[in-house]
């Protein structure tokens, strides 16, 4: 299966604002007025300490120019891998629009005053799964699942603001370079890149496809 790229689509390196955040901003309001189904969804890569990688997809729930941010289980695979080898990486899909962007940064965990403030902010039965939930475990049966779920429920049956539980939190992916990527007829796609150099600096360049 081969889908041919627009020929009159292109990236050009005056096109890129002078930063990777006003960029991204730029790019993730385009595909928010697209309108994307789920243009925050990203995929994130970690890798264990063997090396070996895992991906799922993630919602973003932040951004700003220390890096991007999710929330998760702690102890989930990701949460354990991201922890245990703090690297990671980002692909941001918006394939309707013949983009992505890519990240790669490493990880760390948002301070608990955050993560306590985004919980604050998520739908009663999203903070209820977040409690019963052993997020990556294996469980028996969809029923077994079902059973936590009504468990959290009748302890915080009585309480109107539920905290965050102590394994989940927030990580932070600050970047080290952000790619962004858009498509071009003849597989000879525009790919600039934001790379953070060893001083500290930004610096862009371009990519071959």
């Amino acid at each position: 299966m081969r889908n041919e790229y627009a020929a009159d689509l292109g990236l050009s390196e005056s096109d890129l604002a002078p930063g990777w955040h006003s960029q991204f901003a730029r790019w993730f309001a385009d595909a928010v007025a697209y309108p994307l189904p789920e243009p925050n969804a990203m995929v994130v890569g970690t890798a264990d300490a063997e090396g070996r990688p895992s991906g799922r997809t993630v919602l973003l729930k932040g951004y700003d120019p220390d890096g991007f941010v999710f929330y998760t289980n702690y102890d989930s695979r990701k949460g354990t891998e991201a922890t245990g080898n703090p690297w990671a990486s980002l692909v941001f899909p918006w394939f309707p629009m013949q983009r992505q962007v890519v990240v790669a940064g490493r990880v760390e965990k948002v301070d608990r005053a955050e993560t306590e403030a985004y919980f604050a902010t998520r739908p009663r039965g999203s903070q209820l799964g977040a409690w019963a939930s052993t997020q990556s475990q294996v469980v028996p049966d969809r029923a077994a699942l079902d059973a936590t779920y009504r468990a959290a429920a009748e302890r915080f049956a009585a309480v109107d603001d539920i905290p965050a539980p102590p394994h989940w939190g927030g990580f932070r992916v600050r970047p080290e370079t952000v790619e962004f990527w858009q498509g071009r007829a003849s597989r000879l796609h525009d790919r600039l890149r934001y790379r953070r150099t060893e001083g500290g600096a930004w610096i862009t360049e371009r990519l071959a496809p």
